[in-house]
């Protein structure tokens, strides 16, 4: 498993009945967690009464229950710093689990920048959501086109750019469709260095497209694999999608990727470690390829 173990500012304190407890910056937390399916002891005081507590509804989703938390906060992860919100279906805007992720592409890219100086590494982040993934590689030091289908993600991702010192950085800013926009770029001929995806089980796009990721993934990784080129560096693939295992994210991958362009892949589960009693707890799963 690869895990996110270099946070300062979050951790998962305990988990326990279906719940987690987190601290996020000064304030603690508890949500929901379907991974967490045993029923330990809650000793830790803050169970009791944290500042904010998600409580799931029999009837589907859920409602807030707030004890001194802030509209808004921040936390950091080293040289990044990301506003938080608590706001529908139990989420803040950030996956702390994707900081292992964004670690390993930051160093390929620093590492091809000393090869290359003179050429920008273009990297493509596709569903890219409140862009931790863009603005970890924006600091490595690559140009990045940032792809949501909702504007208001990319807005809450624009302020992380500008709290993070990021506001100057070549970065392109678009709310459109990931498939048409992918179609488009191939029409125009342009690649990329690096591909990131995070795609969802299930969405629609600006105008209604509907994506289910069953149907779609596959398709969609052979379409994308046509902005690769021989001298691209890596490909990541995001999963919290019940039934995209690590070993199915590999066959895709390397079932459409690995014959034209060579590399290997490598995928594995992702996870946070838990403070109380030093396990770890499982956050989806991520598939690499790299050159």
């Amino acid at each position: 498993m690869w895990i996110a173990d270099n946070w300062k500012e979050y951790e998962v304190i305990a988990t326990s009945g279906g719940e987690k407890l987190e601290r996020w910056g000064d304030y603690m937390l508890v949500r929901p967690d379907p991974q967490v399916i045993w029923n330990t002891p809650k000793k830790n005081p803050a169970w009791k009464k944290p500042n904010g507590h998600y409580h799931r509804s029999a009837k589907g989703g859920g409602e807030w229950e707030f004890h001194k938390l802030p509209e808004e906060w921040e936390i950091g992860y080293k040289d990044l710093i990301f506003r938080l919100k608590p706001f529908s279906f139990k989420h803040t805007g950030l996956f702390p689990e994707q900081a292992v992720n964004w670690d390993w592409f930051s160093s390929i890219i620093k590492k091809k920048i000393e090869k290359r100086p003179n050429e920008p590494f273009k990297v493509l982040n596709l569903f890219a959501y409140t862009g931790g993934a863009t603005l970890s590689a924006a600091k490595a030091g690559a140009h990045v086109t940032h792809v949501d289908a909702s504007k208001g993600m990319v807005q809450w991702a624009k302020e992380n750019a500008a709290v993070s010192g990021l506001s100057e950085a070549p970065i392109r800013w678009l709310v459109d469709d990931c498939v048409k926009f992918v179609e488009r770029e191939i029409r125009r001929g342009n690649t990329y260095d690096g591909i990131i995806m995070d795609p969802p089980s299930y969405g629609r796009g600006p105008k209604g497209e509907i994506w289910k990721i069953e149907e779609s993934i596959y398709p969609f990784i052979e379409l994308t694999a046509k902005l690769l080129t021989k001298d691209s560096s890596f490909l990541l693939i995001n999963s919290y999608t019940t039934g995209l295992q690590p070993a199915v994210l590999t066959y895709m991958i390397e079932s459409a990727i690995v014959p034209n362009f060579g590399g290997s892949v490598e995928s594995s589960e992702i996870g946070l470690p838990v403070k109380e009693d030093g396990l770890v707890l499982p956050c989806g799963a991520s598939g690499r390829w790299i050159k």
